[in-house]
């Protein structure tokens, strides 16, 4: 039986190394980096780090101008995150495998995220989505590793929990709350039902985050008057008010009719006043006076009291970016494929993959909720501490998200997209064990 059992896991294995490294090696061989609007913001972050932050502008957590700036070219960037994709799929193959001690559910999870196509050709794009998945299945690792093994529950490893959620954060400041979940999820682990706290993980996780990430925003605080890990909030937040606003009051009306200016020609133009602001910085800058810095501190406050004033408006923004934020896209270049019948099939392809995707998350919203009052799916699905936290880091993505911004939603569930797709595994291959294998099993006994 064990013969068998290291047998299907070295078959499983091979499989999955096969796979990854030869997709990553035609990825890299037919598929050029591909520069995105953001790119151009974070390579000048870079040269502001070679600089020696003097130059630094705040508009950019260092997470991934840092990577940028240690690794150069954008080809050595892309190559370094192909590597960190196989990473990430190795990563999967062991928590599938060693969550249910079945080689088959170590390839499932791994191949889930290597022939995801939203996934890999993510890999190739100059942007932070690829690093900061790195980054949090570092740190699901190290959850995963203490929750299931007593002997490892160590300071060092807390530690490190905590410096890769940190990373994550700094490197997408959409995953500040995560050192901070991750400790909770360790701390009361033990126990959940008598709440017992553990104070190793609690300390341990949130020592690097106050380090670093609270030490990040102490600089941003001292050097732009802003206690935010980014320069930018302001401009995020009219992602949300923009759609309401003609109701900014007559004291800051130049800034008012000028982005009602650049609203109507976005939506004549594309149907949407998302991103707008991006466009209106400038001439808003122009018609106040105001520095980039002064513009996002005064365009905060403005989007605060109409939030306050309009929480019906903000609040159906809210719902519709957190509906949004489910739809799985996949962010790739056909212009960089030279062969049209690929391109074709490639299309066909991730807009069949994308169909999948959409109903594992909608699967996942709804089990998700089905087991939060109902004991015995809990208890069929073998609901652990580390499922909870898996989903949580989820759920709190997609409601974070959706309440600072109200751009590219979709975009923000990318890092997560394999913690979902694990989840549902997860369900079907418990449902599996639990409620088939069993009637089958009887099906045979009563005919033999």
């Amino acid at each position: 039986m064990f013969g068998e059992s290291k047998r299907s896991l070295v078959i499983w294995l091979a499989i999955v190394l096969i796979l990854a490294i030869g997709l990553r090696v035609w990825l890299w061989t037919s598929y050029p980096p591909v520069a995105y609007s953001d790119t151009a913001s974070y390579r000048r972050s870079a040269e502001a780090v070679l600089g020696g932050f003097e130059a630094y502008d705040g508009t950019r957590t260092p997470g991934y101008p840092v990577w940028m700036a240690l690794l150069g070219p954008d080809r050595v960037v892309y190559a370094s995150q192909l590597v960190l994709g196989l990473g990430i799929t190795l990563v999967w193959f062991y928590i599938g495998y060693r969550s249910t001690g079945k080689p088959f559910m170590g390839g499932l999870a791994a191949l889930a995220h290597t022939l995801n196509p939203g996934q890999l050709f993510f890999e190739a794009n100059l942007l932070t989505e690829t690093l900061s998945t790195f980054w949090l299945m570092l740190a699901f690792l190290g959850a995963f590793v203490w929750l299931e093994n007593q002997n490892c529950r160590r300071w060092w490893l807390g530690l490190a929990i905590g410096l890769t959620a940190s990373l994550a954060a700094l490197t997408r400041p959409l995953f500040i709350f995560m050192p901070i979940w991750l400790a909770l999820c360790l701390a009361f682990s033990v126990d959940v039902r008598k709440l017992r706290l553990d104070w190793k993980p609690l300390a341990a996780i949130l020592l690097p985050a106050i380090l670093l990430v609270g030490g990040w925003m102490r600089w941003i605080q001292n050097n732009y008057h802003t206690f935010s890990l980014t320069t930018m909030t302001g401009y995020h937040l009219v992602q949300h008010t923009g759609y309401y606003f003609e109701a900014v009051p007559d004291e800051y009306a130049d800034l008012r009719e000028v982005y009602l200016d650049y609203r109507d020609a976005r939506m004549a133009e594309t149907g949407t006043q998302g991103n707008t602001i991006w466009d209106a910085i400038p001439a808003m800058q122009a018609v106040s006076g105001l520095s980039f810095y002064q513009l996002s501190r005064t365009l905060q406050s403005i989007s605060i009291d109409l939030i306050l004033s309009h929480p019906g408006e903000y609040l159906s923004r809210v719902l519709r970016g957190w509906w949004l934020f489910w739809r799985a896209p996949v962010y790739w270049d056909a212009g960089g494929i030279t062969s049209q019948r690929l391109v074709a099939v490639l299309s066909v392809g991730i807009l069949g993959a994308r169909g999948v995707l959409v109903a594992v998350n909608l699967i996942f919203v709804v089990a998700s909720l089905a087991v939060l009052i109902s004991k015995r799916l809990r208890e069929a699905w073998a609901i652990t501490p580390f499922h909870v936290l898996l989903a949580g880091s989820v759920w709190a993505s997609s409601v974070a998200s959706s309440l600072m911004d109200h751009g590219d939603n979709p975009r923000f569930l990318v890092p997560l997209q394999t913690v979902v797709v694990f989840l549902v595994l997860w369900m079907v291959y418990r449902s599996w064990e639990v409620w088939i294998v069993p009637k089958r099993q009887k099906a045979r006994a009563e005919n033999a």
